[in-house]
């Protein structure tokens, strides 16, 4: 930390992409932040068979094609599958029709797997970064199932921001709701606006003082440049008017109100992957740095904020 200055890295959604995870504990380093933040949707998705084939071979499908390879070839599938968000399952034609017939074996496997991952790279974070002096918190997204949170507690050294207030350097804090309003995909953390807000107020009561406030909530604010996504219909169909897709506001209303009403110095926020970018509300700057995990890409925000002048300059950088 140089003088008055405190340097944030900030990234969210990386929905369980190894190479993006790896990127953000590097990133630390690389563009000499104080704190790293991880502000939700960390987990993955899906679990990718790989299945064992006649004569030493291997199948699989990824990204709507299947694939075939040797034994030689099985690293490489593996990284391809890990580093897209999702999670490699080495398997048999026998243990896919028992899963066919067994759907609680799928949900079983693919919460282990989901464990094991985040637990290892929790162990590689704490490894990249002692004796760093650099501070990670990672934090829970609305598609991150409850049960994570036991693993993201498990660390002395990494912290889970999720309902408590933290106090990073130069005496700012921050807090964090990782909950989001009701979406189309019914995601483990949702909640109606009216309980969503007392959440948000609950969290915001312990804040000492708004004007070195941070407030990572996943969810950007309502109709802001930070939340525009495409209408979907009730079967998950982009809503189109004169042949062009619906764009509007999906964040929530309960975070733009508390950005309103609290006036923090910061607010972090992710869940619409494409709205890239800046909201101003009030004297609150809000950013989201997009997200393009899929692609292995690592989008984040570079802050620097000044005891003194608060926010002093960030940028919006992917590598």
């Amino acid at each position: 930390m140089r003088g008055h200055d405190v340097k944030i890295f900030f990234a969210t959604d990386i929905h369980g992409s190894d190479r993006c995870f790896r990127k953000f504990v590097n990133a630390g380093k690389f563009y000499g932040a104080d704190v790293l933040i991880m502000g939700g949707d960390i987990t993955g998705k899906m679990l990718v068979p790989i299945v064992q084939a006649p004569g030493g071979r291997y199948r699989s499908h990824l990204f709507g094609r299947d694939r075939e390879v040797g034994e030689a070839e099985l690293p490489a599938l593996r990284k391809t599958i890990a580093d897209a968000g999702f999670y490699a399952y080495d398997t048999t034609p026998d243990e896919i029709a028992e899963f066919r017939e067994r759907p609680e074996l799928v949900e079983e496997t693919f919460r282990k797997h989901m464990h094991g991952t985040l637990a290892a790279w929790m162990s590689l974070a704490e490894e990249r970064l002692a004796g760093t002096g650099i501070m990670c918190l990672l934090a829970p997204g609305n598609d991150d199932p409850l049960f994570v949170d036991d693993v993201l507690g498990s660390s002395d050294m990494l912290v889970n921001p999720d309902g408590r207030l933290v106090e990073l350097p130069g005496g700012f804090t921050m807090i964090s709701v990782g909950y989001s309003n009701p979406t189309p995909w019914d995601s483990p953390r949702e909640l109606p606006e009216d309980r969503l807000a007392e959440r948000i107020d609950r969290e915001a009561a312990k804040v000492p003082d708004m004007s070195k406030a941070i407030f990572n909530l996943h969810v950007p604010p309502k109709d802001t440049p930070i939340d525009q996504a495409m209408a979907l219909d009730a079967e998950f169909r982009p809503v189109l008017k004169s042949g062009s897709p619906v764009i509007t506001g999906v964040g929530s209303q309960a975070v733009r109100d508390a950005m309103a009403t609290y006036q923090p110095l910061l607010g972090l926020h992710g869940h619409i992957h494409e709205s890239r970018g800046e909201a101003v509300i009030g004297r609150s700057r809000s950013i989201n740095p997009g997200s393009e995990y899929s692609e292995g890409v690592l989008r984040g925000a570079l802050i620097t904020l000044s005891t003194r002048k608060g926010v002093r300059g960030y940028q919006l950088v992917a590598g």
